[in-house]
Order: C-alpha cells, then structure tokens, then sequence
C-alpha cells in the first residue's frame, strides 16, 4: 500500500494557507499573461512576488534541479515547458501556467489555462472541456471513494467529447513534499485502486490533448509534447479530503463565484 500521509487539523491549516496564497499569485498574475510577454517575463514575476510580498518559497525551484519558479506550457506542450526570453505569448495561443508555493513547510500545487486574445473555438473547447474534467474528478472525491472513481470521471469526459488522456503523468500526494503517495491517475475504473480517507491531500491535474494521448520529450529533457503536434490543454488544483467530501485548497475568487 502506498505511504500516504494523513494530515492532522493542524498541518490542514498550514495547507490551507499555503493554498490560499498561491491563488493570490494567479489573481496578480492574471493581467500580465498576455500577448507581447515572455514565459521567462512571467516566470521573474511570480519568483518576485512569492518571495517578496508572500514571503514564501517557489517549491519548484530547485526541486529536480529545475533552475525556474513555474513551468510554462505552450498550445501542443502538455507539461513542463520551460520559461524562456524567446517564448513571447502571441494571439491564439493557449498556455498553462503550473506554480508551486511553500509557506511553514506545507505546499500547494495548481496550475491554469490562459487564452491569449482570440484563440481558435477548437483551442477555446478543449480548455473548457479539460476545465470540466479536473471539476468532475474533484466531485468524485470523498471518503470511501477510490483513486479509480477519480480517473474515470476525468476519462469519460475526455472521451465524450472526443479527447484523449496523457497517462505517463498524474496527480501526486502534497504536504510537506511536493511529490507524496498516492499518485492520482486520470483514468481508472470505478471502485478499483486505493480507497481515499479524511485527511488525503493531493493534486487533480488532467493533461487533456485534442489529438492522439501520445507524448514526446524534447531534447532539454524538460519539455513534454504532443507527438502529432495538437494542442494540449492542463488544469490543476490542491485537493484536501475532508469528512464528507473534499475541500479545494487552491480555489482562486473567481471561481468562488461561479
């Protein structure tokens, strides 16, 4: 059985925290990811505003050997892009922007989907369509439920809607380390894998592509792309396991109102 760490009261609080101020990142983010900006413009931003009015840590620097604060990931790029001076956001492009943040020890883990101006309808409902699967597996999340139940609901709704579902990589246990027990699949059959328990904490991030689930590495050893080139859209957020349900720790305003 996998390691899990259960989260006391206590270190659910600090992850509450953690997770509420990495959602002031995206807020302050939002109206610099734009058309004429760099990945390593935005990648310089957050650094700076993490460490300095957050006074908290960029968890992803560092980790791996990873030199930057975030990963920036364009169109058919389905993870790990690496911020550059020379990826300069143009119209039309989709990009997710994935950042971690640690404060007293604990970390949060969410990523977003930006639309650059006008993008095309069919990049537009991808991004939709993947947004709506993170949403469905979050649902799916509550004591008793399985790891299963959350794969299939992410893999149902990419396959109704004619998409296909990145497998090498998955959610992730978070608390004290980026990286913990369980991994979280975005496929699975109902009622198998491991039951989930109160005090869970993991991440829910579906790498959804609009072609085949093929995947290609490029030679920065980094950088994970579509094999055929489609457009690749990610959602991610910190999920805690509560007493009958779930509680979404990296939750941002907007979506508090939707």
């Amino acid at each position: 059985m996998a390691d899990v760490k259960l989260k006391t009261p206590e270190e659910l609080a600090l992850m509450r925290e953690s997770g509420r101020l990495l959602a002031m990142v995206f807020a302050y983010l939002d109206p610099h990811v734009k058309a004429g900006v760099s990945t390593m413009q935005i990648n310089n931003l957050v650094e700076d505003f993490i460490t300095g009015p957050l006074a908290s840590r960029p968890a992803s620097k560092g980790q791996y050997n990873f030199q930057y604060v975030l990963n920036s990931s364009i169109n058919d790029v389905i993870c790990h892009g690496v911020p550059s001076e020379n990826d300069v956001l143009k119209s039309g492009d989709i990009v997710n922007i994935d950042i971690t943040l640690e404060k007293n020890g604990f970390i949060a883990d969410s990523s977003k989907m930006y639309q650059i101006d006008s993008v095309s309808p069919l990049a537009k409902r991808l991004v939709e369509k993947t947004y709506e699967a993170m949403w469905l597996g979050i649902k799916a999340v509550k004591p008793g439920a399985t790891l299963g139940d959350i794969g299939h609901a992410i893999q149902q709704h990419a396959r109704i809607n004619g998409y296909s579902v990145v497998r090498e990589y998955c959610g992730h246990g978070i608390g004290r380390q980026m990286h913990e027990d369980p991994a979280i699949l975005h496929v699975g059959e109902p009622g198998r894998g491991l039951a989930l328990k109160e005090g869970m904490t993991f991440t829910i991030e579906p790498m959804i592509n609009q072609g085949s689930a093929k995947i290609k590495t490029k030679r920065d050893g980094w950088t994970v792309v579509t094999r055929d080139k489609k457009l690749s859209a990610q959602w991610e957020h910190t999920i805690a396991v509560t007493a009958d349900g779930y509680e979404v720790l990296t939750l941002r305003d907007e979506e508090r109102s939707a």
